[in-house]
């Protein structure tokens, strides 16, 4: 069996003396789509942030293809551009176009020519619907459409594996159907993709595994049909009666 590309194990995270992350352990193979479902306050998002040490854990090992990314001289450039992720409130430049945006990355973290970094965001922009707004500034454009350009700006680094979290939470409810679609699309495709959402028909329909947490530890991780149809934690099954 091939060596999963993300391994966690006995991860903690604590604020102080609110401890957020408790002892959790799991692995992200190749080609999966997890989706990680909870209430607020559960350590969703705190998860991936700590995958993408953006928050420092407290304690444990997360590794990227056997590689402890907190070890001394570990490349956390080299690491984000592998493992890239798309936050709910977007995060592009504010003062770049679209196609700028898309462009940044790969010419000043990768390396690449300008000219072929241009010809893949455009190519990546197309794929997402957003080709005809390259001169358009992030203000100019909806949050939907801003979503998908981030998507498109993640997507032009050539990813291992995308952590999106909680991408639609802060859309308007008729942008969030263009965004899951993108990420539909994407799923298909076979690319790893670690998803913090509160979306529940997505994650049912598009997961090959979901993972349920509450209070800081995974209750229960398993196929889409088993959490949602027969779920074993009497949590899961709580939130699963609120949510749907």
């Amino acid at each position: 069996m091939s060596q999963p590309i993300i391994t966690v194990n006995h991860l903690k995270k604590h604020f102080g003396t609110n401890a957020v992350l408790n002892d959790i352990d799991f692995e992200v193979e190749k080609g999966e789509v997890i989706s990680i479902i909870g209430s607020s306050g559960s350590g969703k998002s705190t998860l991936l942030r700590c995958i993408n040490l953006l928050e420092k854990p407290t304690a444990g090992v997360i590794r990227f293809h056997g590689q402890d990314i907190q070890a001394p001289g570990f490349s956390l450039s080299g690491y984000r551009s592998k493992v890239g992720m798309v936050f709910q409130t977007f995060n592009l430049f504010n003062n770049l176009t679209v196609l700028e945006n898309c462009v940044v990355g790969q010419t000043t973290v990768s390396g690449i020519d300008r000219v072929k970094a241009e010809a893949k965001a455009m190519e990546l922009l197309d794929s997402v619907g957003m080709a005809q707004y390259i001169a358009a500034k992030p203000r100019q454009i909806s949050g939907g459409q801003k979503q998908r350009v981030a998507i498109a700006r993640a997507l032009a680094m050539e990813p291992e594996v995308l952590l999106f979290d909680e991408p639609t939470s802060a859309l308007d409810p008729e942008m969030v159907g263009e965004v899951l679609n993108v990420m539909r699309k994407l799923a298909r495709s076979g690319l790893t993709m670690l998803i913090v959402t509160h979306e529940m028909n997505f994650a049912r329909d598009v997961s090959s595994r979901v993972i349920f947490m509450d209070e800081g530890v995974i209750a229960e991780d398993s196929s889409p049909r088993a959490i949602f149809s027969n779920p074993q934690n009497d949590r899961t099954r709580a939130f699963l009666n609120r949510m749907l």
